[in-house]
């Protein structure tokens, strides 16, 4: 009976996320919204962790379970994909690379600056 409580509490938060998504004009997913509700509750003390924990970890541990249609349509979708593939590959090589290397400047630079105030 606890679990059942438990899920239906962060289903009605789910719940409450997807009003907000409908009601509110911004381009925010409902699951953010839900996210940011149930954090809202957890660190006010309205909702306890022992209220939600059993079922939130079991949901956790089962999540590798909802990547399976995900997975499935990628395969179905095979050929379509090959044929974009290279681009694709070449696009994520380049960004990452790029994101490295802007994100390493952007961190020296910063400790250099704070080393000047110093």
């Amino acid at each position: 009976m606890k679990f059942a409580k438990e899920l239906s509490i962060i289903l009605g938060i789910s719940l409450l996320g997807e009003i907000f998504n409908k009601l509110l004009p911004l381009p925010v997913p409902a699951g953010v919204y839900g996210l940011f509700l149930m954090l809202g509750l957890l660190c006010t003390g309205i909702l306890h962790l022992e209220d939600v924990d059993g079922c939130g970890n079991f949901l956790l541990d089962n999540m590798s379970m909802m990547f399976i249609p995900a997975g499935v349509g990628i395969i179905r979708y095979r050929e379509q994909l090959m044929q974009v593939g290279v681009p694709y590959l070449v696009i994520n090589v380049l960004s990452t690379f790029i994101v490295f290397v802007v994100t390493g400047w952007a961190a020296q630079w910063m400790m250099e600056r704070g080393g000047k105030k110093q």
